[in-house]
């Protein structure tokens, strides 16, 4: 089961080692450090491993559409932003397309699925702790 798990983690693993060392070539390019992109880059981590909360209540058909439609919303202001990324430069585009194998399962992934990458951290972390204090 561990290594289930495990290997769920892998996605997110893949996409933030590629992330953080697309940001460490950058900063080794320009010389400067770039905190704003690197806490964007953790709160996304943060927010992709979010274990979605079950509802304590049930929700009626307005409330389930509310929310679709703030979903909705999200989800076209981060096309948008990549749209326009992609049409202002080039390697953006063939970046995005020589990485997808690494953050579309990711970005793609059910509920279901950010259960077990969210399970799979703790089981890792819980097992090096272990390996620490033997």
């Amino acid at each position: 089961m561990a290594e289930e798990n495990a290997s769920a983690s892998q996605p997110d693993t893949q996409l933030f080692t590629l992330l953080s060392g697309l940001l460490q070539q950058v900063e080794a390019l320009t010389n400067q450090e770039e905190v704003e992109l690197r806490s964007k880059i953790e709160a996304l981590g943060l927010e992709v491993t979010k274990v979605p909360s079950k509802s304590k209540k049930n929700l009626d058909e307005l409330e389930i559409a509310k929310e679709l439609d703030e979903l909705s919303a999200k989800l076209d202001n981060v096309d948008e932003m990549i749209s326009s990324a992609i049409a202002a430069d080039p390697q953006v585009k063939s970046l995005l397309s020589s990485t997808a194998d690494v953050w579309m399962p990711v970005i793609t992934a059910t509920s279901d699925e950010r259960r077990n990458f969210a399970a799979s951290i703790e089981d890792v972390s819980l097992e090096s702790k272990d390996k620490n204090s033997v």
